[in-house]
């Protein structure tokens, strides 16, 4: 009986007993699932799950509660074999927000570790709390059948009208029905002529499609939505618009509408679209017609709301006569917003969890790269990342500033004779500063590009390479293996590996162009490891970078244990050799992206860019293990490491050096050789 109740709400519902034991579970969030590996609840979980029937019992009948995970749950009390039991039905998101604290804590939080296929496998999710009221009543009347929601959208005009003007019930901003049933998807059916507005709609293929979307992605989702739209209501020119920073940008459509970059006037918050929340009704949406005889065409601009945002909007271009499908349409854009939020925050994870994956391989790609060819290598190394066939990089001239050809890969002419290299698009790249993804050159407004060049399609990729707010390379690419364009995903990817570019390119350039003097100041001339100088300018920049744009960032300190011993026992050239080695073994353990220094006497520091807290304290323990490990001419070298990462609490330069010295203090004292978290000794 809870398993039918279960699959038909769509919720999770989970008997728990008096020994705190889940005795079974229907349709469980995948959430939960994870966190209670093996039907242990967790310590967080058993706080609420595990307390269930002690709260029933103590209160007296049901209890409502949001958990720690941001779940709605509903407890009531039950006999089971003659046994009290706590039934808990639920388990699932009514607001996006919590759901989207939940997909932080999946990207960078307590939860990462989590592998976010499995973790986001099942979400359940919910328009109101009142489904969970309705699946708590069937289970108390035991089989008594209850209409699903979603028939509850299609009642009549007469019933709705009655819900909307209730003395009882409230319209907040985004339209949503308090203290009643919500009323998502209006009730008066589609069409445009008077035949089809009197004909009942059959809920059951709404019901079938909206429950196929949960194991959709995002983007699918979204033109998945446009064709059954265009099914349902006749509609013939759709777009789907997602909200970036505060524009609305098409990322689906159908019709005329479909390869059309459409260009709106008026911002996401705008006003006009909370009135139009408010009236259910679009924003109308006149186009400027070009030509003496071109008649001008109106948009409907339909928000779709989460709580009071506006994450989208549906935009159809058929003209809409009738108020009422204007009216059924802009219900239903409210009722599918909380479940299209969830889709795009579920695909946004996944789309994290790849661009990490992308992230690390690139940084282990760089370890590899020869400081021979060191160029042409980097430049290969990112052009197989981003799966193009040909690329090039360009880099900006100290004194003269202008561009010089450092490597171009793929290529069937040679690029370096060009007279004046990146003229035609790099250097536009790099005076803009932002970005760039064509997807047919010949549309960009861009000179022709000459016939010998050879390229095999009209789409690419350029981005400016820049480091602490100086511009100092560009790097392109062209021919997508695949022969696809280079689409936002590639873009995505290229400004998460362009930070390892910069420091490679930056360390490169220093080399190469500063001379044996500047690159000695640099450089610790004894270990071959950058000095002190460098890590606190870099520190400094990546400090900014995650105090802008929200990114982790570690930092370690290191010292070699009883290292004025080790000299005084076998004298300073042998203590200089143990620094060598010990220079040597960081270069060998760490990433790409990550910088090591040696900042002072024994004592070293790395810089760890975009890394989590867990993922530095895994480096830290894996380079003091390798240090312990490593063969030294006179006895064995230890170090003690102290870990500090950035928090809302801590990210400044100081303050997390500070950190990672006070760590490393605490290592000293906690008896040498092994790691210390400033964060665990802080909470401490």
């Amino acid at each position: 009986m809870l398993d039918q109740i279960a699959n038909e709400s769509g919720l999770s519902i989970a008997v728990v007993n008096r020994s705190e034991i889940e005795v079974s579970v229907s349709n469980n969030n995948s959430i939960c699932r994870t966190l209670n590996a093996e039907g242990q609840f967790s310590r967080e979980c058993a706080a609420f799950c595990g307390k269930a029937l002690e709260e029933v019992a103590e209160i007296g009948g049901p209890v409502s509660f949001t958990c720690h995970a941001g779940l709605e749950c509903r407890v009531t009390p039950m006999l089971l074999d003659g046994k009290q039991v706590a039934v808990i039905a639920g388990r699932a998101f009514a607001k996006a927000e919590n759901y989207r604290k939940a997909t932080e804590r999946a990207i960078s939080g307590d939860w990462h570790t989590f592998p976010p296929s499995e973790f986001f496998e099942n979400v359940l999710l919910v328009a109101s709390v009142n489904e969970i009221e309705k699946a708590v009543d069937r289970v108390n009347a035991a089989g008594i059948e209850i209409t699903p929601d979603l028939e509850d959208h299609f009642t009549d005009t007469r019933r709705t009208e009655q819900i909307k003007t209730s003395p009882k019930s409230k319209v907040g901003l985004a339209g949503e029905i308090e203290n009643q049933e919500t009323a998502a998807i209006a009730a008066e059916p589609a069409g445009h002529s008077s035949e089809q507005v009197h004909r009942a709609i059959d809920p059951r293929p709404w019901r079938s499609f909206f429950s196929s979307l949960q194991d959709r992605d995002y983007s699918t989702a979204s033109g998945t939505l446009l064709q059954f739209l265009a099914r349902e209501f006749g509609f013939q020119s759709l777009a789907w618009l997602e909200r970036r920073d505060n524009r609305l940008v098409g990322v689906a459509a159908l019709g005329s509408l479909q390869n059309r970059r459409l260009k709106l006037g008026l911002a996401a918050d705008d006003t006009r679209l909370s009135e139009a929340i408010l009236n259910e009704m679009p924003v109308e949406l006149t186009e400027r017609a070009k030509g003496e005889n071109l008649s001008s065409r109106t948009m409907y601009l339909f928000p779709v709301t989460v709580g009071t945002d506006v994450p989208a909007a549906l935009a159809v271009l058929d003209p809409i006569e009738d108020e009422a499908t204007r009216r059924q349409v802009a219900r239903l854009c409210h009722w599918i917003g909380p479940r299209f939020e969830i889709l795009r925050l579920r695909s946004d994870v996944a789309r994290r969890e790849s661009l990490s994956v992308a992230v690390r391989k690139f940084g282990e790609g760089l370890k590899h790269v020869d400081s021979v060819d060191f160029w042409l290598h980097l430049t290969q190394v990112a052009a197989e990342l981003m799966q193009a066939e040909r690329g090039s990089l360009l880099v900006v001239d100290a004194l003269t500033g202008e561009l010089r050809i450092k490597a171009a890969v793929g290529a069937h002419s040679n690029i370096a004779d060009d007279p004046e290299p990146g003229g035609r698009v790099a250097r536009i790249i790099l005076e803009r500063g932002t970005p760039t993804v064509v997807a047919d050159v010949s549309k960009s407004g861009l000179p022709p590009v000459a016939p010998e060049r050879g390229y095999k399609t009209a789409s690419f990729l350029s981005a400016p390479i820049t480091l602490g707010g100086r511009k100092i390379a560009v790097i392109n690419f062209t021919d997508k293996a695949s022969g696809a364009a280079f689409d936002r995903s590639d873009l995505d990817l290229l400004q998460e590996i362009s930070p390892q570019i910069a420091v490679a390119v930056d360390r490169a350039v220093l080399k190469e162009k500063a001379g044996e003097f500047q690159q000695l100041s640099v450089t610790d001339a004894l270990t071959g490891l950058l000095n002190r100088r460098y890590i606190e300018e870099r520190l400094a920049e990546e400090v900014k970078r995650s105090n802008r744009h929200g990114y982790p960032m570690s930092f370690i300190m290191l010292d070699v244990d009883h290292f004025k011993s080790y000299n005084d026992e076998f004298g300073h050239p042998a203590g200089d050799e143990a620094l060598k080695i010990v220079g040597d073994v960081l270069r060998d353990t760490l990433r790409g992206a990550d910088v090591a220094a040696r900042f002072g006497g024994e004592e070293f520091s790395i810089l760890l860019p975009q890394t989590t807290n867990d993922e530095a304290a895994a480096i830290a323990e894996r380079v003091r293990a390798k240090i312990e490990a490593a063969e030294f001419p006179c006895r064995q070298v230890t170090v003690s490491i102290g870990v500090a990462s950035c928090s809302s609490e801590l990210c400044t330069t100081s303050g997390i050096v500070n950190a990672a010295d006070k760590a490393l203090y605490a290592a000293k004292h906690a008896g040498r050789n092994t790691v210390q978290i400033y964060n665990e000794i802080a909470d401490a």
